[in-house]
């Protein structure tokens, strides 16, 4: 992972927390489940209107209410984003959904349309509003604006830097959550009509395809000007394979890459003293679409990072271990993204995605008996006998050991564990808990 080396301390306050905020994503009722037990202080989902991610399975209202019922038990709030920017179609039945919301125990919305703000803050005025990234708020000028308009809190831009930060704590009392994790938008902060454009899917509207993670192919039409043409769009523009044209020439060598858009992801787990020290009130990570995998380990790192500075911030010190938990749930190469400088043409991936998740979710651990040393498995993903895995847990509980005998409930030999949820026992060499998670190498 790039780390960038630290020169100086940062002066901003914290105005309003007295420790931040570890704000995790969760894409359905499962995750959210995840995320908090592994130590997100909050969540923020997606009802099933008004959201910019059309495509995660997203929340009813019932499921709202038992999300909000098992955050409660472990002290943690739940944040809906309601960050689209709304058409006239899209008003009519706001205020009754925004009213649903708060009576579901809705902690706050992610709001981007001043329509939807003023409505929220009109009828729902016990329901808090928080100003999405996908303002592009990026000076303490415009944070003044939002904290005049009676929002509590503001949700930076991606492209807002330390100094930037450090600037707006100096001049405005609010609060201030930053995205700390996750993948970055190749435009300002999700401003993108790419997706409409290849797709007639709205970005803004929730409907993004992530054209800017498509393989691209470089054409000069001999009649026009060069263009651009993405694979995808070649097959749907096209029933038959597509073909060059006579006056389409190609300026590329089937040795080049095809990427041209994407950025590497973000990653401040080298930078926690930073972030507190500039201020920042609520750490975000992205993905309402990442696995579950990916949102227990992300935030389970995180945790323990922002504990330990906080319990001793002379003594802190990054441990080798958070960064290589940290790797193992990575999708893409990792970067500072704006926090130091802006990203220049390292910051990109130009070759095919150098880095894959490597492992897998196998399994969750449903019960432990610590008389016999036998753990009760609910299968996720295929393991079998002689194979290593790795258990892991909230608080960087961790080992590893081999599969070894594989029993069904009926105490059954088994040959592996190849059936979705399917519940097994096997002995462990150390012991597990409860929503313990099992992983393995792909």
């Amino acid at each position: 992972m790039e780390t960038v080396a630290v020169q100086r301390k940062f002066s901003g306050k914290r105005n309003r927390l007295d420790k931040p905020e570890l704000l995790a994503p969760a894409g359905n009722l499962e995750k959210l489940k995840f995320a908090i037990h592994y130590g997100a202080d909050a969540v923020y989902i997606g009802g099933q209107a008004y959201g910019l991610r059309s495509n995660a399975d997203n929340f009813s209202f019932e499921e709202m209410r038992e999300g909000v019922e098992f955050a409660k038990k472990y002290g943690a709030k739940v944040f809906v984003a309601t960050n689209i920017y709304a058409h006239n179609e899209d008003i009519e039945g706001i205020q009754a959904y925004l009213q649903n919301l708060y009576d579901a125990g809705i902690a706050a919305i992610i709001v981007a349309d001043p329509a939807i703000i003023e409505v929220a803050q009109r009828a729902v005025p016990g329901l808090e509003v928080h100003l999405s990234t996908q303002q592009s708020t990026l000076n303490w000028q415009a944070v003044k604006f939002w904290k005049d308009e009676g929002l509590p809190r503001v949700v930076l831009g991606r492209e807002t830097s330390f100094e930037e930060i450090e600037e707006i704590k100096a001049n405005v009392d609010i609060e201030i959550e930053a995205f700390i994790h996750g993948a970055m938008c190749s435009s300002y902060s999700g401003r993108c009509v790419l997706s409409n454009h290849f797709t007639d899917r709205d970005s803004n509207r929730g409907g993004c395809c992530q054209s800017c993670r498509w393989k691209y192919d470089l054409f000069e039409d001999a009649r026009e000007d060069t263009v651009w043409v993405s694979e995808e769009e070649m097959q749907m523009q096209a029933p038959a394979p597509f073909k060059l044209g006579e006056n389409q020439l190609p300026l590329f060598q089937e040795q080049d890459n095809s990427f041209s858009m994407g950025s590497k992801d973000l990653c401040m787990i080298g930078h926690i003293p930073e972030l507190i020290d500039v201020g920042v009130d609520s750490f975000k990570i992205e993905g309402r679409m990442k696995s579950i995998h990916y949102v227990a380990t992300v935030v389970n790192v995180y945790r323990q990072a922002i504990d330990s500075y906080m319990a001793d911030p002379e003594n802190y010190v990054l441990k080798p271990e958070w960064v290589e938990e940290m790797n193992k749930a990575a999708n893409r190469p990792l970067n500072t993204g704006f926090f130091y400088d802006t990203p220049d043409h390292e910051d990109h991936i130009y070759e095919p995605e150098e880095k894959a998740v490597p492992f897998d979710f196998a399994g969750l651990v449903m019960d432990y008996d610590a008389n016999t040393g036998m753990a009760t498995i609910q299968q996720r993903n295929h393991f079998k006998p002689g194979q290593e895995i790795e258990f892991f847990g909230p608080g960087g509980h961790f080992f590893k050991q081999v599969v070894g005998e594989l029993q069904d409930e009926e105490g059954n030999v088994l040959d592996a564990a190849r059936h979705p949820l399917q519940r097994v026992k096997m002995k462990v060499d150390q012991p597990v808990s409860y929503f313990d998670m099992m992983r393995k190498k792909k």
